[in-house]
């Protein structure tokens, strides 16, 4: 957005909250269902998702071209839904783990969502001044943070911490 409009700030925080707390539900109503026959992996399959995911960030961050676009004050709402969408895929990965680690969904989805929505109308208001100098390191270091915690979850599984 090349000036801010604090309408648009809220239809993306409340697009992108409300994707990233469903998706976290629709995984973990597909993990609770087959948790059973894979008890025995599930910390491993928590890693890979985790890692699978970090290493998405980074690899985008770290991908030419993708910051190359021209900035439009227009706001598509179709685009909107599907970049939300989308951006919540990984999320639905999330909500697999979180049945393996018998995480009650309610208050997860309930927290991803709040949490994402407050802060996409933060990312909004300061991407347009400071987005550009730190998104890329940020990205990196978001998908770093997953894969420690998808390792931490190895490690504790496996008796290691």
């Amino acid at each position: 957005m090349k000036t801010f409009n604090l309408r648009h700030a809220v239809v993306i925080a409340v697009a992108f909250g409300l994707a990233q707390a469903v998706m976290p539900v629709l995984g973990w109503a597909l993990g609770t269902r087959f948790a059973d026959s894979i008890v025995s992996v599930d910390h491993w399959v928590a890693f890979g998702l985790l890692a699978i995911i970090g290493a998405k960030m980074i690899w985008e961050a770290v991908r030419p071209g993708e910051d190359d676009a021209v900035d439009t004050d227009s706001l598509d709402l179709r685009e909107l839904g599907l970049l939300a969408v989308a951006t919540s895929i990984d999320a639905l990965a999330v909500g697999i783990s979180l049945a393996f680690l018998d995480v009650p969904i309610v208050g997860a989805a309930a927290l991803i969502g709040v949490t994402t929505a407050a802060l996409a109308f933060v990312g909004v208001v300061v991407g347009r001044r400071v987005g550009a100098r730190v998104g890329r390191p940020a990205e990196i270091f978001g998908g770093l943070v997953l894969i420690g915690i998808g390792t931490s979850i190895v490690l504790e599984h496996t008796g290691v911490l």
